[in-house]
């Protein structure tokens, strides 16, 4: 990019009298133009993104937009107030559990993921610094995020979403944003957790783990397949997702698959299946069933297994282990419950807040 400056002709300047060149004033403001975008380009750090892209980052990262649910839940935990808005707006009992100015920033739409609603003229207008994705690895995310940073001239730096990846990947974003103070005090608490939990279980035989079901949908007949990241973290714990013979994402199943599966445990993110299961004649035969072991999974303000697939299944995380080994973690939720709001989404929440999460209740 260069300066340009003029220089107003004096009257009748011409051929034969020329017109005078750029005053003194005005070359150096143009020197001085010159200088400061010099300046900001030295200014400018590269970071690698998840994807070993290099990310020219400006000096101040200010403004953020998040491509998907990931990416702004994990932003809104590191530093929510870069956090331009929200791929859904959060309903009023999501907003409880957030910082309220934060919570209640408006919905932008998804650049990435099913149902892409933002488009390039939005992101334009709301001048971010940085767009942030948060999610998987692939040609297709890359490319994504490169015609995406190419079109619009703003940096896009695409993050590893999976499970175990998540204390790297808050110290990538906290380079990136200039928070590496907390982005490091992030990634060790959740390095912590993943520690603990593992060590306690790592002794349990195959043959003792138990079998589990991931019920979606009203009818509880969609499940997550084998490596789907939506049960991501039922088989880091060594579960046996019984439908996890067939690799893949999400899938429609059959009745009569789930009673051949014969689950010990099933977990659910819908309420309306987790109340009629229990009655429905269809499932009695089922061990999970039979044996009071449907759980509902908590989900405010953000699901604790899925729903989206993001750092909040960090907490679901010890909810899990309390639900498929429950003699191996005796410990009561509500503190680690009350610490992990404290640390990643900034609020207190009181005892009777506390229940109402743990018990799938919205209000």
């Amino acid at each position: 990019m260069s300066a340009r400056w003029t220089s107003a002709p004096e009257p009748n300047c011409g051929a034969e009298t020329p017109c005078p060149g750029p005053t003194r004033r005005v070359l150096l403001g143009g020197f001085a133009t010159l200088a400061s975008l010099q300046s900001a380009r030295a200014q400018m750090s590269t970071v690698l993104d998840g994807a070993n892209r290099a990310i020219a980052i400006p000096p101040r990262v200010t403004r953020v937009f998040p491509a998907g649910p990931p990416a702004a839940i994990v932003l809104y935990t590191l530093a929510p107030d870069l956090l331009l808005g929200w791929p859904r707006a959060n309903r009023p009992e999501e907003r409880e559990f957030l910082l309220a100015d934060i919570g209640a920033r408006p919905e932008l739409g998804r650049l990435t993921g099913r149902g892409n609603t933002a488009n390039l003229e939005v992101v334009l207008s709301l001048r971010p610094d940085l767009i942030l994705d948060v999610g998987t690895i692939s040609d297709t995310y890359v490319s994504l995020a490169d015609r995406v940073q190419n079109q619009t001239g703003i940096p896009y730096a695409l993050l590893d979403g999976r499970f175990e990846a998540t204390p790297r990947m808050y110290r990538t974003l906290g380079a990136l944003v200039g928070r590496e103070r907390k982005a490091e005090e992030l990634a060790s608490s959740c390095e912590r957790t993943i520690a603990t939990i593992l060590d306690r279980i790592s002794d349990i035989p195959d043959d003792q783990r138990p079998r589990v079901y991931y019920a979606r949908g009203p009818r509880g007949l969609e499940t997550g397949l084998g490596g789907s990241i939506n049960v991501e973290t039922i088989e880091f714990l060594k579960a046996r997702n019984v439908a996890g013979g067939t690799r893949g994402g999400l899938a429609t199943v059959s009745i009569e698959q789930v009673l051949a599966w014969a689950p010990d445990v099933i977990v659910t993110i819908d309420r309306d299946f987790a109340t009629s299961v229990r009655s429905d004649p269809v499932w009695a035969s089922v061990p999970a069933v039979r044996n009071g072991r449907v759980h509902l999974s908590p989900k405010l303000p953000f699901g604790w297994v899925d729903f989206p697939p993001s750092v909040n299944r960090f907490i679901g995380l010890w909810w899990l282990a309390k639900i498929l080994y429950p003699e191996r973690f005796p410990e009561d939720l509500r503190p680690i419950t009350s610490e992990f709001y404290a640390t990643f989404y900034h609020v207190s929440v009181s005892d009777e807040q506390i229940d109402r999460i743990l018990a799938g209740r919205d209000a």
